[in-house]
């Protein structure tokens, strides 16, 4: 029976899954409820403006209504020029053309006198709730649908009473019909609609761009893990705003600096071993036949040779430890300011022997700059090993040349000797620890030199490159100059 195997979603993709769930439930909820409450309110709201107008009027009219002359009144002319006005308004975007309120006055036996909209003069309205609640004292208000048929068709009354001498006379009414007020509550209804939208979606690209970074943040730590893992250089991977994740990344730090220790240690001791078998060997044969019979020239040459392969024993051991201290070294601590001039002097009075006993030509040459940052003595040994590397190489009556160049951010010497060319299969690797291309000599060299000047580039956030160039060989040694 086979096992059911899950999808593979990765864990920022669920974390938004789930983001989006509770965007969409929230932003459901809340828009549900917003929109039933918009209707009730807004009409709560025109009740109450309902209210004071029918109470402002009913004061107003009080005297004429107790004087029997209501009907004739100047208010009852007014409430005519009024119910007939029409207005052109935009209110929220909304055109208003007419008036939507009603207007009428009864006795106190709720016999209609006056109507704005001269429609039921006389008529009986004690029957309806607002006026006969508003006749016996109490809170008169009723809401009546003039298309049964129609929700949208009820009309909203409220009464005040008419009050003269403490004596309640009559009742005044003011309705407005529900209608008119419809489009402000869908208009409502939209822009609550609209920027619940906008803010769903802005909401959600925050917790996209969330979830890409803690995704992104996932990988780049499993890489880094899978990196070290396979024993390959890795950059710890930062992170200023996820401290949890910045945490994990030093601890996997932390352990991988623990292990490349043990590593380091192990492979060391290895290769050390390795590479002074080869020296000891000789030195050991050398001393061998010392023992036996010899004539003077014979104890002479293996004489010599002991003392080569002791100072070539001697030179492994100082590069390597050199290449320790520097391996162990994440970054330069301080850098200073190099000048160039007095370093290429420098190199030619050293190099001045050697380049006689090839007769080969040393030129320098050096742009504008003047000087460079970074660690003296680190510099000074880089150069140092390109020029004796290079002077291996260069054919008698040869030329070496160093130029030094620069840009907005960078520091470029190059080391240019003639000489034969790299073959294409060493290229990859010149830079590789123990690798040694055979000297004219037929000398072995310790294949440090150019690792160390690598690293010491890498501690520049710069690079080391060499290439064949002109029936001879560049080297570039590129630095920052920060």
């Amino acid at each position: 029976m086979k096992s059911l195997h899950w999808p593979r979603i990765p864990l920022g993709l669920r974390f938004f899954f789930l983001y989006l769930i509770m965007v969409l439930l929230t932003t459901y909820v809340i828009s549900n409820t917003m929109l039933r409450e918009i209707k009730p309110t807004i009409r709560q709201a025109t009740e109450e403006t309902l209210v004071d107008m029918a109470n402002l009027l009913s004061v107003v009219v009080a005297e004429d209504l107790a004087r029997g002359s209501a009907d004739n009144s100047r208010l009852v002319e007014l409430m005519r020029v009024y119910g007939q006005r029409k207005v052109d308004a935009a209110i929220w975007g909304i055109e208003k053309t007419n008036m939507s309120h009603r207007i009428y006055l009864t006795d106190h036996n709720g016999i209609v006198v006056a109507d704005s909209w001269q429609k039921d003069v006389g008529s009986d309205f004690s029957q309806w709730n607002d006026v006969y609640l508003t006749l016996r004292g109490e809170y008169g208000a009723r809401s009546s649908a003039t298309d049964p048929k129609d929700p949208l068709s009820t009309v909203m009354h409220v009464a005040a009473p008419v009050i003269y001498q403490s004596k309640i006379i009559g009742s005044l009414t003011v309705a407005k019909a529900n209608r008119s007020v419809q489009p402000f509550i869908e208009h409502s209804q939209q822009r609550i609609l609209k920027w619940l939208g906008l803010l769903s979606l802005l909401a959600l690209l925050i917790g996209a761009l969330i979830a890409w970074r803690v995704n992104s943040a996932v990988t780049k730590l499993a890489e880094y893990a899978r990196k070290m893992g396979l024993g390959e250089q890795a950059a710890k991977p930062q992170f200023r705003i996820f401290y949890e994740y910045r945490q994990l990344s030093d601890a996997l730090e932390q352990m991988r600096n623990q292990l490349d220790g043990k590593v380091y240690i192990e492979q060391y001791i290895e290769t050390l071993t390795h590479e002074l078998k080869s020296p000891l060997s000789g030195i050991k044969g050398a001393s061998e036949l010392l023992q036996m019979p010899l004539s003077e020239d014979k104890r002479q040459q293996f004489a010599g040779n002991i003392e080569r392969e002791t100072l070539r024993m001697q030179q492994l051991i100082d590069r390597l430890l050199e290449l320790a201290r520097l391996e162990q070294l994440p970054a330069l601590n301080t850098r200073q300011t190099v000048p160039i001039a007095p370093l290429l002097n420098k190199y030619e009075q050293i190099l001045t022997n050697r380049l006689m006993q090839k007769s080969a030509t040393f030129n320098t040459s050096c742009s504008q700059i003047t000087s460079v940052n970074g660690d003296p003595f680190l510099l000074q040994q880089a150069l140092l090993n390109l020029l004796e590397n290079a002077l291996d190489f260069v054919t008698p009556q040869g030329e070496i040349r160093l130029s030094v160049t620069h840009s907005s951010d960078t520091c470029t010497f190059s080391i240019y000797n003639t000489g034969p060319a790299i073959p294409d299969y060493a290229l990859p690797r010149l830079c590789e620890r123990f690798y040694s291309l055979a000297r004219a000599n037929g000398t072995k060299s310790t294949g440090l030199g150019l690792n160390f000047v690598e690293r010491i580039a890498r501690l520049h956030q710069g690079k080391l490159a060499i290439g064949n160039h002109e029936q001879g060989v560049m080297a570039t040694f590129t630095i920052k100059t920060p």
